[in-house]
């Protein structure tokens, strides 16, 4: 730290010790030179300056309109998307309505099958007993005329003579004849 105050104490003081002052004298000072010098510059340098500043300008200029020609397409695009979007929401939503209605109308259908099928068996079932049944009252039927027969005939045998054996063939032949 010392060492800096010490230096900036020697550069002021070096500073305070110069004499500065301002010569008036154009031609000494060269001033007239100066000035067309600077104007030449000036004139010179303001024609390639502008010329780059131009050109540089006309750069920044094409790509600001590209940027916003791109931003452009960019809000096209995503305005198409979001319109795609919506419309495959719709679609989506179209095909759920119409699978739920077809998943009902299925369910209807399964149950509408279901229940003809039950009355179809219900109505064979009921059917089949009836006939089974039928054939078990024949069978018995049969059995029981069969027993019955069995008994007279047994019976009858032990009873009958020749002389009503005789009658009872000639009444038959004579009911067969008229």
């Amino acid at each position: 730290m010392e060492l800096l105050n010490q230096t900036l104490n020697s550069f002021s003081t070096q500073i305070s010790d110069l004499e500065i002052a301002l010569n008036t004298d154009i031609f000494e000072t060269n001033i007239i030179n100066i000035i067309i010098f600077g104007g030449g510059l000036f004139k010179l340098l303001s024609a390639a300056l502008s010329e780059g500043l131009s050109e540089r300008q006309q750069r920044i200029l094409g790509a600001i309109q590209e940027s916003e020609e791109r931003l452009q397409e960019a809000v096209t695009r995503v305005t198409e998307s979001e319109t795609q979007l919506a419309q495959a929401a719709m679609v989506i939503e179209s095909i759920q309505k119409d699978a739920e209605t077809t998943a009902q109308q299925v369910k209807s259908s399964i149950l509408t099958d279901g229940k003809s099928e039950i009355e179809r068996l219900t109505s064979t079932a009921k059917a089949q007993v009836g006939t089974i049944e039928a054939r078990v009252r024949k069978q018995i039927s049969d059995y029981v005329v069969a027993l019955a027969l069995k008994r007279i005939t047994m019976q009858l045998e032990g009873k009958l003579n020749s002389n009503l054996q005789q009658q009872i063939i000639d009444t038959n032949i004579s009911k067969l004849a008229e």
